[in-house]
């Protein structure tokens, strides 16, 4: 079997919706325009970015946000038609596959969860929390890799529930998802030739870069499009699939 890896945004890609962030601003009824604002001036690096909209999340209520709280709005997220599919055919295939998002990690490792390997959980680079594990993988790992941003449990408050940090879990830079693709080639012993990726926006071209195959999906705005071999309008990962399927001839299912 060919060894290739596929890398896979989540916002507008696996999630359909305008990014998880936004899901969770949505369900708490505010709006991070002003740092997103800031930010596309130059004014705030993403670091930065993360914990203006953490504070901004936890100054939302005035009880505190625990994790538990912030988990439980995320419930009910949007997901891509086709997306379970997409994964777990490839996973038949003996394919790799990574999600590389700057989305919020709690959807990234649900996804993950539906796909358990036949190997206990563990600590490691790019894999899943023993939370997720234990709660939706029953204490096994993950067959995916997992890279994503959002926020980190602090210590237990007075009900017992745990609290958010006031700065961010950040994992995957805005333009600097082509440095995990080429480490998750070198580590899985992939070459460019047999990696592709998918993605919405600019964010994603530094996976473009990396990769054989770079098919642009639901795409956010025309600037990527130069950058990507295959360009899929239509919200179906199906297609994408049969598309990855075909370029490094694989069995369709």
């Amino acid at each position: 079997m060919t060894n290739v890896l596929v890398c896979l945004d989540m916002d507008r890609v696996l999630v359909d919706h305008l990014s998880t962030w936004q899901f969770v601003y949505d369900k708490l009824g505010i709006s991070n325009d002003e740092s997103f604002e800031l930010y596309n001036q130059g004014l705030l690096d993403e670091w930065e970015w993360i914990k203006l909209d953490l504070a901004l999340i936890k100054s939302s209520s005035q009880e505190p946000i625990s994790d538990e709280t912030l988990r439980s709005h995320m419930e009910g997220m949007p997901l891509m038609r086709g997306w379970r599919t997409l994964i777990q055919h490839l996973l038949d295939l003996g394919v790799h596959v990574a999600i590389v998002s700057g989305g919020l990690q709690k959807t990234a490792r649900d996804i993950a969860a539906s796909f358990p390997s036949e190997h206990p959980w563990r600590r490691r680079w790019g894999g899943i929390d023993r939370h997720t594990s234990n709660e939706l993988c029953g204490g096994m790992d993950t067959k995916l890799h997992v890279f994503t941003n959002g926020w980190l449990m602090g210590p237990p408050l007075v009900n017992g529930s745990h609290s958010i940090l006031d700065f961010g879990r950040y994992q995957v830079q805005m333009h600097g998802k082509g440095s995990i693709v080429r480490m998750l080639q070198r580590r899985l012993g992939v070459s460019k030739a047999n990696t592709a990726s998918v993605g919405d926006s600019m964010g994603d071209v530094g996976m473009f870069q990396e990769s054989a195959c770079a098919v642009l999906f639901n795409p956010w705005d025309d600037r990527p499009r130069k950058h990507a071999h295959h360009i899929i309008e239509e919200k179906d990962l199906n297609i994408v699939l049969d598309l990855i399927c075909e370029t490094f001839q694989l069995p369709k299912p």
